[in-house]
């Protein structure tokens, strides 16, 4: 995200967390700018005048092991609101003359913090009870509090839960007010940033689209630019986003990998270049994929194969083309923090995402990813402000390999076709029964186990397809969909009875974490 220094701002110092962007979009979310950096790079000379308080993140480091994380000390002597967030309260305690050690009983998942006193902080977070749920996700904790530091709210394990020092404008809480498990964490934020920090709202989608419209044209200027389109809602908006801002120098690439869903190259070309009217260049490489995959069953390797290979095509036809130096592509944030850390921070990877860790070294083109600070459902409203049909951003999220990673193992042309078909009549049921909408990602998957059944009199071996449906608010966490059981035979009927090749059916009941919502 560029620095728009005139912008009034919160500044988010980053220490590793996997839910530090999370912050920064509760923030957004509330109307405010706000900015991540790196514990390792922001020094306090560069904290200009436009930053009106300062959030330090969570992380998977110890504060009594300094070799682990850098933070130069003098920011907090700015005079300015901070708050810390786990690791970040234990770190500003312990700058603070406080003490931090590992804790007797570690706390992960729920917990009841009661009040114990008023604070700026937690006006109306209680609401009308002295008890409020909270996501802990700690090891260490504070276990003395500097001079002047008050105790806010406690819960069992932790004494000090929530901690304050008013005339600093210093503020430490031990559990995770910004991901969704939190009761009321939304107002952890908004007390910090609108009574503490007293910024005025000024952020909004309009606002975002109007930026990354100036931010891509200053970036690429006159050449050409090659959109990755997938038809999927990530490439459909940046596809958009460029042609708002670049117009007839935007040329789109759909490549047919053999991996889509169901009759989706149909779809997509009708779409965009009949529709939107927009530059389409259409390539079957559906055998040069397939080819590249044979007897490829690690996920890692399809992942990384796959991105190679996109790239290749890419440059291939970018070569047709003059002034072509730059590839957009739809990245979101959720693919950096699985795939690397975006700032610079010790998180931990997850698994490669085609278009990140999947990338090659060396590319002749520059990358222009214009939404890879953002979540899905933020994708989403800036779509509708780009005048994108609900259609094309309704859709559930669709990985950019594809069938790839929803068939572990080596990857046949028979199991892609039972696949395309599983998945085709999954979908198809949802939107019959008006479930689709309610639902964040959906899909089939083809298991490389084959078992045994009876049709009729005879004995069948095939394969065995699992469904999977998740609600999320931007991926990072999920739960499975609760059908009803009257649904749940149909579709299992539907798929075992019309797809040679599948005789057993199970529903994914597994929730993100400690699953990821794709299976590779």
């Amino acid at each position: 995200m560029s620095l728009d220094k005139s912008l009034k701002k919160i500044l988010i110092i980053d220490f590793g967390s996997q839910f530090t962007q999370l912050i920064a979009r509760r923030i957004r979310e509330l109307g405010v700018f706000s900015e991540i950096v790196s514990h390792k790079k922001i020094k306090n000379k560069d904290i200009g005048k436009s930053v009106k308080g300062i959030i330090l993140s969570g992380g998977p480091l110890n504060v009594y092991d300094l070799k682990k994380y850098s933070f130069d000390k003098r920011i907090l002597k700015k005079n300015l609101p901070i708050l810390g967030i786990c690791f970040g309260h234990q770190i500003l305690s312990k700058l603070n003359g406080g003490r931090v050690k590992q804790s007797k009983h570690r706390e992960f998942g729920l917990a009841n913090i009661h009040k114990k006193k008023n604070s700026p902080l937690i006006k109306n977070f209680f609401k009308t009870k002295n008890f409020v749920k909270v996501w802990m996700s700690h090891a260490d904790q504070v276990s003395k509090l500097p001079k002047n530091f008050s105790v806010v709210a406690s819960s069992q394990n932790s004494k000090f839960a929530v901690v304050e020092d008013n005339s600093k404008k210093f503020f430490g809480v031990q559990f995770h007010p910004e991901v969704t498990h939190t009761e009321n964490g939304k107002k952890i934020f908004s007390n910090f940033i609108f009574s503490i920090c007293k910024i005025k709202k000024n952020w909004s989608s309009k606002a975002q689209k109007t930026r990354l419209i100036d931010e891509v044209r200053s970036q690429v200027g006159q050449n050409k630019v090659i959109c990755a389109l997938s038809g999927g809602v990530d490439s459909s908006v940046v596809a958009q986003l460029l042609n708002k801002a670049i117009g007839k120098n935007l040329y789109c690439i759909f490549v047919n990998t053999g991996l889509l869903r169901k009759n989706e190259e149909k779809q997509v070309v009708a779409t965009f270049k009949k529709r939107l009217k927009i530059n389409l260049i259409y390539v079957n490489a559906e055998k040069e994929f397939i080819t590249k995959l044979t007897n490829v069953s690690d996920p890692e390797k399809k992942r990384k194969i796959i991105g190679n290979l996109f790239i290749k095509i890419f440059e291939r036809y970018a070569k047709k083309i003059k002034n072509v130096k730059f590839l957009a592509q739809g990245t979101l944030y959720p693919d950096l923090i699985e795939s690397k850390s975006v700032t610079g921070s010790q998180t931990s990877k997850i698994k490669s995402h085609h278009n990140v860790g999947g990338l090659p070294k060396k590319m002749r083109l520059k990358l222009v990813e214009p939404l890879k600070f953002l979540f899905k459902d933020e994708v989403r409203k800036l779509g509708l402000e780009l005048n994108l049909s609900k259609e094309i951003i309704s859709r559930h999220p669709f990985p950019g390999p594809g069938l790839a990673i929803r068939m572990p193992g080596i990857i046949t042309k028979e199991k892609i076709n039972i696949l395309k078909e599983a998945d085709h009549y999954f979908i198809q049921a949802l939107r019959e029964h008006g479930l689709y909408n309610k639902i964040w990602q959906a899909y089939a998957a083809l298991l490389p186990v084959k078992t045994v059944g009876v049709m009729g009199d005879n004995r069948t071996y095939e394969y065995l397809c699992l469904l999977r449906a998740i609600t999320s608010e931007d991926g990072m966490t999920a739960d499975f969909y609760e059908f009803k059981k009257p649904f749940i035979q149909e579709i299992s009927n539907k798929i075992v009875n019309s797809i040679r090749g599948i005789n057993r059916v199970v529903y994914d009941i597994t929730s993100k974490p400690p699953s990821t919502i794709e299976l590779e």
